[in-house]
């Protein structure tokens, strides 16, 4: 039997790279893609010395078209394809109205136009293979809108609904989506960041462990009906007793949280 393949977005970096290193670690055939190319030399450097898998890395702008239709020809060479993370993302903190409008338009192309491209560009070959399956990288912001991240935050809300759709559009093609919901993780996208709800939570998970979620949420035995996972005890808190509480609640709550 051929390695099950995975496509990783963002991979140069971050969750992304953690998550296209475990990958292969556990056997799979990954293709790790970025605009980063530097940082993809570095990952396919490290990649080298895993034997259990291999790392196909490749430059890739998510909400380029051509790129995507291209970039998945050449990786699934037998028209197949077991897992796609959509993990690349931006983000930019602060003010809406002080953050410039080419800043604002970028981050929802790439988090939401190049989210919504993978999926179609990658359908046919999850479609042909048994039991495929897509993870996108969602946020705790999407539980309720979050000031000083208020496009982020819409983005993630975005996501949320894609991919709420596409499980149950999907699932007569045996295609599992599902959604990752990490808070504040140790990353390059939170440097800088002084805000009032990462002064309020903090920074308590890094990319490997979100990594390990991704991972762990495409295992076999998990493919349940369950379509959002929190990631960390803050954020499964959080997504709790948004469940639960009143509209009013969720905004005092975060407006406590935030500062505002």
């Amino acid at each position: 039997m051929s390695a099950p393949s995975v496509v990783i977005t963002g991979a140069a970096a971050g969750i992304g790279r953690s998550t296209a290193l475990l990958f292969a670690r556990h056997g799979y055939r990954v293709g790790a893609f970025d605009i980063d190319t530097a940082g993809l030399a570095s990952l396919a450097e490290e990649g080298a010395s895993i034997t259990a898998g291999r790392i196909v890395t490749g430059a890739l702008d998510v909400t380029d078209t051509a790129a995507w239709t291209r970039v998945l020809e050449e990786f699934c060479t037998d028209g197949r394809l077991d897992v796609l993370v959509n993990n690349a993302g931006l983000l930019s903190s602060g003010p809406f109205e002080e953050i410039p409008v080419s800043r604002h338009r970028r981050i929802v192309e790439v988090n939401v136009t190049g989210v919504l491209l993978g999926c179609h560009a990658a359908f046919p070959y999850l479609r042909d293979t048994p039991g495929a399956q897509i993870v996108n990288m969602c946020s705790a912001s999407a539980l309720y809108g979050q000031p000083e991240l208020a496009t982020y935050s819409a983005t993630k809300f975005a996501v949320r609904g894609l991919t709420e759709a596409l499980e149950l559009e999907w699932a007569r093609h045996d295609i599992k989506v599902q959604a990752m919901w990490p808070l504040f993780v140790d990353t390059n996208m939170v440097d800088g960041m002084d805000i009032g709800s990462r002064r309020s939570l903090g920074v308590n998970l890094g990319a490997d462990d979100v990594a390990r979620a991704v991972f762990d949420a495409t295992r076999p035995t998990r493919r349940s009906g369950r379509v959002h996972r929190p990631v960390g005890r803050q954020a499964t808190v959080l997504a709790t007793l948004a469940q639960v509480s009143p509209g009013w609640m969720n905004r005092l709550v975060n407006r406590r949280l935030t500062g505002h």
